[in-house]
């Protein structure tokens, strides 16, 4: 390391738990001074990072707006360990030369898997099913008359069913190669995406309008932005089938959830699968959860103790790009450099 990182110092406003507590050693190891500490509002996190180099946290749980943003006073780099960044100001960021960086990559198989696996839930209504037989009720029997009159009627075949992908990006498209196993027509909106790098997958580009209309399956895996905050608002669920399904493992911020809940309650749309909400931890007394057409899984779609190591392990290779000098990989505002470069001089590629 250059001598201009004599000091150079990280900080995590969070607790240091499972893989984050091997941060002492690991950034000891790069000459880096590390503080992880739980950070219980703003003030916290600005006595905590006003004069660190670089920060590593997880957006969605400790997030960094304007407010900290301009009370940083030396630092370079802003780490998220997630894929969305959209809880941290990005922009804020740029002016004063904070690069920000995400990891993008990390839980592409994970969070396709659980995608897959509530669309399987929704068709073949998996839920209910198992309340059912925790009830006693059991389908082929005399105790299985709720099952064969209220269940069964709803449970359909995948195949020849058409899935509608919001949004074309890596986790949409590790989806694709699964759901054409089960023999699922698919169908994408993704205004950044040309038609034909669909088409080499086999997936038809489709305006919004279509995309409501013809779907059966709606899963959401764009970046959440101004635009796209709750887009899915009860105009698309009057635009959707009154059979079709939402399924949600990206940001909760794309559904209006008073919305949802009174197009499940009426019949607008049969069933919602949400992975995530917001916000998040959601209230335990919302009414969606007395719902028997929706499932939450808690905001588990990224996890697996491979992706949670790789995750975790992301932020501190592009701190140590920055010490050695060089651009991180994975920078989500790019408009920073400018501003980075006048304060800090100039940058490498990655090496």
């Amino acid at each position: 390391m250059n001598s201009r990182n004599t000091g150079f110092k990280v900080v995590l406003p969070l607790a240091p738990a499972g893989e984050s507590e091997k941060y002492p050693q690991k950034f000891r190891e790069l000459g880096a001074e590390f503080i992880g500490q739980r950070c219980e509002g703003d003030d916290d996190f600005i006595a905590l990072a006003g004069d660190a180099d670089a920060i590593i946290t997880v957006g969605s749980i400790r997030p960094v707006p304007r407010k900290i943003i301009e009370q940083l006073k030396q630092c370079r780099l802003i780490s998220n360990t997630q894929i969305g960044y959209d809880s941290i100001d990005t922009t804020a960021a740029a002016e004063r030369g904070i690069l920000v960086t995400n990891v993008p990559d990390y839980c592409v198989g994970e969070v396709s898997d659980h995608a897959m696996a509530l669309i399987l839930a929704c068709t073949r209504k998996v839920v209910p099913l198992n309340n059912s037989a925790r009830k006693g009720q059991w389908g082929l029997s005399a105790s299985g008359i709720e099952i064969q009159q209220h269940i069964w009627p709803t449970m359909t075949r995948l195949e020849g069913q058409t899935l509608g992908l919001f949004g074309f990006g890596r986790v949409a498209r590790a989806l694709v190669l699964k759901a054409r196993g089960f023999g699922l027509r698919i169908i994408a909106h993704d205004p950044y995406v040309t038609p034909e790098t669909a088409r080499q997958m086999g997936v038809e580009m489709v305006d919004w309008k279509r995309l409501l209309n013809e779907a059966d399956f709606i899963s959401i895996h764009a970046a959440l932005t101004a635009e796209t905050r709750r887009i899915f608002n009860l105009d698309a669920f009057k635009e959707m089938k009154p059979t079709a399904c939402l399924i949600n493992t990206a940001r909760g911020g794309f559904v209006d959830e008073a919305a949802l809940l009174q197009a499940l309650k009426e019949g607008g749309i049969a069933m919602a699968a949400l992975d995530v909400m917001d916000p998040e931890p959601p209230d335990p007394n919302s009414p969606l959860f007395t719902l028997d057409n929706f499932i939450s899984t808690a905001h588990s779609a990224f996890f697996s103790p491979a992706s949670e190591a790789e995750r975790w392990h992301r932020p501190v290779e592009e701190v140590a790009r920055v010490m050695r000098g060089e651009w991180p990989n994975a920078i989500v505002n790019p408009q920073a450099k400018e501003k980075y470069i006048a304060r800090w001089g100039q940058m490498k590629e990655p090496g």
